[in-house]
């Protein structure tokens, strides 16, 4: 990620690294090793400007939201998850709540671990030890040591990590982009498309054909699937699956609960870490 300002935190994050301008690049991304770690806690709402990095990254925090745009799609980035962003991707940046970012920045090689594509990824209790473990460890670890085997471990945590439907298709048309916003906003919204092409200056017949177009979706599917990605976040922070449901404009628990196990594969109460008998 652009490095930004730093906030100060009750336990200052392991080998921190220094602000540098913008374009230069961090010392992660050129170090001679598999993977390299970054520690960063970053305040609620900052914005980190569209940028990419050389090396594959997997973004992770420890808490706090994180909602990531990339030319395609947004990705909404909750506790316990992380991106998968491959080199080279142009990406974008704002976070809810404070984020403690632990990330990693994979080089060519180790990176042939994950996806192809930009994927939201499930974090085992696991990789998450291991992020953190990675942490602690110097930039330039010992291949032969400690540093060595907790990269071999990661990298086959990474491949095994299940992907998550957590992508919303982003439009291109500027019309499309300001409904867009605004849904995002405001997810439980009940306007209908008519209301929205009265907002946006174009028929309705217009802005469905252009969302067809541009993320292969209907508006109704598209509106759906940025519905369950904002309950997923919520879910994930805490919150009882009738308060997200409500938050995103389901009325009924049933219709959420049937909507989020045929999106996700799991059960609203899963989302949240709840056991099964729960």
């Amino acid at each position: 990620m652009s490095p930004i300002r730093q906030i100060e935190a009750p336990n200052p994050a392991p080998n921190p690294v220094p602000n540098l301008a913008p374009g230069r690049g961090l010392p992660q991304e050129a170090v001679d090793r598999p993977l390299a770690a970054f520690a960063r806690d970053y305040p609620a709402g900052e914005e980190v400007p569209r940028h990419s990095h050389d090396r594959a990254q997997l973004l992770y925090a420890t808490q706090g939201v994180m909602r990531i745009t990339t030319d395609d799609a947004g990705f909404v980035v909750p506790p316990m998850h992380a991106l998968w962003m491959p080199a080279g991707a142009p990406h974008a940046v704002v976070t809810e709540g404070g984020v403690a970012m632990r990330a990693l920045f994979l080089r060519a090689d180790a990176a042939a671990a994950g996806p192809g594509a930009t994927t939201v990824l499930a974090v085992s209790a696991l990789l998450r030890e291991l992020i953190l473990a990675a942490c602690a460890e110097p930039l330039e670890w010992d291949p032969q040591g400690r540093g060595g085997h907790l990269a071999a471990l990661i990298l086959d945590e990474i491949a095994r990590a299940p992907s998550l439907p957590f992508r919303v298709p982003e439009p291109r048309d500027p019309r499309l982009r300001r409904l867009a916003s605004a849904l995002r906003a405001a997810p439980a919204s009940t306007r209908t498309l008519e209301d929205w092409a009265s907002l946006a200056g174009a028929s309705p017949r217009t802005l469905e054909r252009r969302f067809r177009l541009e993320t292969g979706l209907s508006f109704a599917r598209w509106r759906q699937t940025l519905r369950l990605a904002e309950a997923a976040a919520r879910l994930a922070g805490g919150e009882t699956p009738a308060r997200a449901a409500a938050a995103v404009g389901y009325a009924s628990a049933p219709a959420f609960g049937a909507a989020f196990r045929s999106a996700f594969g799991i059960t609203p109460g899963a989302a949240r870490g709840e056991r099964p008998s729960d």
